[in-house]
């Protein structure tokens, strides 16, 4: 009988990831610490005649590594980034699913758009030659939920195989929906995150219709720059990241070696807007309220925030409302970053890597640098970390993750303690 157990202790033992900077953690994480911006001129088509015509993509990435080439070529690219992160947090955390009861295992990740590139290059196949030129296998292929079921059917996985879609939450509340599954006792283990490659024609016209995106296309390793008097908008970005939680007793069990473990998950609706942020950040407020007080900490007991931080005038005067409101007086003295400038507004991705952040700065007391901040704004007067990283003290830190349609995630990993 399956029991909810608040109390069940929840950790992460590995970790994977696909980026703009590199094709595994270690790279992407040297790449932060070093302020490096993987941002560039769209190169998959041309991009003239678009207002926004920069991105933050990954390189020489082949996804015949980790499929066969007819899988790949079935599957969109967010699937593929997911695969490869999934494996490499695997092979983090020494788990062999081979000897795990599979029932007993689940997958959480989650994706803001799907597999939109097949969307876009089927829509043309079908205006060009008709519905016999299409691929049969379109439909399951551009599905959200395509990506933790490849991954199941992959590794046998039998437990719960879910895939939120909470915009730019996502990889956030997969995360700590994983843990809370762990906590219910359904599993003991989930791999969970969120995956997004969203660069295509259609969906950067739509954001720059938006009025969301930089079009500073002259100098892309410095348009984003989120706090930023001058910002003017983000860069997209794409990636995927994998996390293996476990609970305490199955990782102990193992003899794993824990990065970090859990502490609570704050997630809520501002109710405002569907492509802007709460003015005054209350919905967001909330979320990492409700975070801290699921982890039973304090607001001193963060040494780190992992900002949403996008670089657009709205979404970051809301957080830094929203950070100051939640964490009180604290807010002035504790480093805030924002990793966009480097990797892009990865959106289903984009509350993972910030959880990734705070593992890596939880194991290495360092945190990366807000890139491109130059002119400081009186209204986002908090310690951003400028253009370069910093040694933190730190036991717990906090991922925000603010979406369209006003969903807030926040998420609060600590360091594990016996």
């Amino acid at each position: 009988m399956i029991q909810h157990n608040s109390q069940k202790r929840v950790v992460i033992t590995g970790m994977g990831a696909v980026s703009p900077l590199g094709l595994d953690v270690a790279t992407t994480w040297a790449g932060m610490l070093a302020g490096r911006s993987g941002a560039g001129r769209i190169t998959d088509y041309d991009p003239s005649d678009l207002p926004t015509q920069i991105a933050a993509t990954i390189k020489d990435f082949d996804p015949e590594k980790y499929l066969n080439r007819r899988e790949a070529r079935r599957l969109g690219r967010v699937t593929h980034l997911a695969i490869a992160a999934t494996a490499e947090a695997l092979a983090d955390a020494g788990l062999d699913l081979g000897r795990e009861d599979l029932t007993r295992v689940g997958v959480e990740i989650g994706s803001a758009f799907g597999a939109m590139d097949i969307v876009e290059e089927q829509s043309r196949q079908i205006r060009e030659k008709g519905p016999r030129g299409i691929n049969p296998t379109v439909s399951p292929a551009v599905l959200v939920s395509t990506t933790p079921c490849h991954i199941a059917i992959n590794y046998g996985i039998r437990g719960p195989v879910n895939s939120p879609v909470v915009a730019c939450a996502t990889g956030t509340v997969s995360i700590g929906a994983a843990a809370q599954r762990i906590q219910r006792g359904e599993v003991d283990v989930m791999l969970a995150g969120g995956s997004d490659s969203y660069l295509t024609p259609l969906i950067m016209a739509s954001f720059s219709r938006l009025g969301a995106m930089s079009t500073r296309n002259d100098t892309p390793l410095t348009a984003c720059r989120p706090f930023d008097r001058h910002r003017d908008g983000m860069i997209i970005g794409e990636g995927a990241v994998t996390m293996v939680l476990e609970s305490l007793e199955h990782a102990q069990g193992r003899g794993a070696a824990i990065l970090a473990e859990y502490g609570g998950l704050g997630f809520t609706s501002d109710a405002y807007h569907m492509a802007a942020p709460d003015p005054e950040g209350e919905g967001a407020t909330r979320a990492m309220r409700l975070a801290l007080a699921e982890a039973n900490l304090p607001p001193e007991a963060l040494g780190y925030v992992a900002a949403h931080g996008t670089a657009t005038q709205l979404n970051d005067l809301s957080e830094t409302k929203a950070i100051k409101r939640a964490l009180g007086e604290h807010a002035y003295t504790v480093p805030i970053s924002s990793i966009k400038p480097m990797i892009g507004h990865a959106m289903g991705a984009a509350g993972a890597f910030g959880a990734l952040v705070i593992v890596q700065a939880l194991r290495t007391g360092w945190a990366p640098p807000t890139l491109n901040y130059e002119t400081p704004d009186p209204e986002c007067d908090l310690d951003y970390l400028p253009n370069h990283a910093r040694q933190v003290q730190i036991d717990a830190g906090i991922a925000n993750a603010f979406g369209f349609g006003g969903q807030n995630g926040a998420l609060i990993l600590k360091r594990f303690k016996d």
